[in-house]
């Protein structure tokens, strides 16, 4: 019988139904169909509430940040990532600012800017106007929709229209939401979606588009830090490290790199809190085109030569609402941190970005990224290879005492490992 990919009725399927299909379709034998029945913590039932068409879940190693000092707070900082190195430098990182003392870290009013689209306008002119005369109708009709806000002095506090020179019968009106501690995108779409038809009755136009933008330029937040020259390296390191950074602010190609060095650190934290990491990518690598400044971060030698770093980053993140209180680590996580509010939440993430940012371009400007990464990378090529966990550090211990880490040599070390204990 000829496989096809098209099932009907798979979403709605037990998980262990879906699962039994999947392994005749691809093949899986029994030991690796108990692997994905095998969800850990999150019970099944649970994940098949989350998302759709479950069959099982994927565990993320979860470590810790250490040295962490934020607003004069100590911290220590939950990360779920798969990428070795990333734990190790964000902490060392943290272990360096601390001695110039820690990270200072402020976030603006958590507002976040729902889109509403409106096409065929008949005079642009006066859509706009009258939308701005009818500006504090709209903003008490969106309210209605979300009285725990409106009882926060939160909820829809502004709105503007935007108009473009490439279109003659288009404007959007931006409305702003101040979301208190959630990320916001549900209370904003409904907002929008809600409005919508009193946009179009007083602009004459046709709405398509009602839906946040995941581009918070009202939601930002910053976190500097001073790290002492003798600890960074010395004089030549600082300024190294300094003019790494001024080809990012310019090079679009050294800024993907540089910016996703940031987003390393923030997107661990962002999954173990279980917030919305698609989103927080997007917004901070579309911020650069609204600020003229590619990269996300900026360093500076100091007078007396200590290298000062900072950060200027849009964070859209949640305490409350979608998984952040669904799932159990996510809540522990949280917890782990100390934090209940989005505000300190962001204080975090950009301190945690302008340190992951500080270890990387460290590395780069002294001995390169490869050797420290390396080490701690060849601990998957021994599993990869086939060592047991106890066999790991010993594995990783002879790779890099021969100088080559690789498959072959870790599998030839973990052959001749195990000769000679049967001998």
């Amino acid at each position: 019988m000829e496989k096809s990919s098209k099932i009907s009725g798979f979403y709605k399927k037990t998980p262990e139904e879906r699962l039994q299909m999947v392994g005749e379709f691809s093949g899986l034998n029994e030991s690796e169909k108990q692997t994905l029945r095998n969800t850990g913590s999150m019970k099944i039932d649970l994940a098949d509430k989350l998302i759709e068409n479950v069959i099982s879940t994927m565990e993320i190693p979860l470590g810790i940040a250490t040295n962490f000092v934020i607003n004069g707070k100590e911290y220590l900082i939950p990360m779920a990532v798969e990428e070795p190195s990333v734990i190790a430098a964000c902490s060392n990182a943290a272990r360096i600012a601390r001695e110039g003392g820690g990270f200072r870290s402020e976030s603006s009013r958590p507002v976040m800017i729902g889109q509403i689209q409106v096409v065929e306008i008949p005079s642009i002119e006066r859509a706009v106007q009258s939308l701005l005369l009818k500006k504090e109708e709209i903003l008490r009709e969106s309210n209605t929709r979300s009285q725990t806000l409106s009882k926060m002095s939160a909820g829809a506090i502004d709105m503007e229209i935007r108009t473009f020179s490439e279109v003659d019968d288009m404007i959007v009106l931006h409305l702003f939401v101040d979301v208190r501690d959630a990320m916001g995108a549900n209370v904003v779409n409904t907002m929008c979606e809600y409005v919508a038809p009193t946009v179009e009755k007083i602009t004459g136009g046709r709405v398509i588009l009602r839906i946040l933008s995941n581009l918070s330029v009202r939601r930002v937040s910053r976190s500097k830090a001073v790290f002492p020259k003798d600890l960074v390296g010395g004089s030549q390191i600082v300024r190294n490290i300094v003019r790494a950074c001024e080809l990012a602010n310019i090079d679009p190609y050294r800024a993907a790199t540089h910016n996703k060095g940031i987003m390393n650190g923030i997107d661990a934290v962002i999954l173990a809190t279980m917030n919305d990491w698609r989103s927080v990518e997007a917004n901070a690598h579309t911020y650069g085109h609204v600020t003229g400044n590619l990269s996300l971060t900026k360093f500076e030698e100091s007078e007396n030569g200590d290298l000062v770093g900072s950060i200027e980053i849009p964070l859209a993140v949640g305490t409350v609402g979608g998984t952040t209180g669904t799932v159990e680590k996510a809540k522990i996580s949280r917890k782990i941190l100390g934090i209940d509010n989005s505000s300190d939440m962001a204080n975090v993430l950009a301190a945690v970005g302008l340190a992951q940012n500080f270890a990387a371009l460290r590395a780069l400007s002294d001995e390169g990224i490869q050797r420290g990464h390396m080490s701690l990378h060849a601990r998957n090529i021994a599993l990869e290879a086939g060592a047991k966990p106890e066999e790991v550090d010993a594995v990783v211990s002879e790779m890099v005492k021969e100088g080559s880490i690789n498959r072959k040599t870790a599998e030839d070390v973990v052959r001749k490992m195990r000769k000679k204990s049967d001998q």
